[in-house]
């Protein structure tokens, strides 16, 4: 089974925005493109603030859509390792 990843991006605004991908490397080369999400698109650049290891596709989506409901200072926990348990085992990379 492929790996899969769930990540947190730093936008230049310092805004946040949440993704799965099974290719770190690629998706980061995509959405630094300017392909992609059209949130992402308008608030080059970017980098990685965190990166997990789901445990596959389907977690990795489930995880992405709960992350994305969260708030900022709950994003701001997440990348201070808060993993809460609902979001299931992601490992920190």
């Amino acid at each position: 089974m492929a790996d899969a990843f769930v990540y947190l991006l730093r936008c230049a605004d310092d805004s946040l925005y949440c993704g799965w991908t099974v290719d770190l490397g690629k998706r980061l080369a995509a959405h630094r493109a300017g392909k992609g999400s059209a949130y992402v698109q308008a608030r080059l650049p970017v980098g990685y603030a965190a990166t997990w290891r789901a445990t596959d596709a389907s977690h990795a989506r489930s995880a992405e859509a709960r992350i994305k409901r969260l708030d900022r200072p709950a994003k701001l926990r997440l990348l201070d390792g808060e993993i809460p348990p609902e979001l299931g085992p992601l490992e920190p990379l």
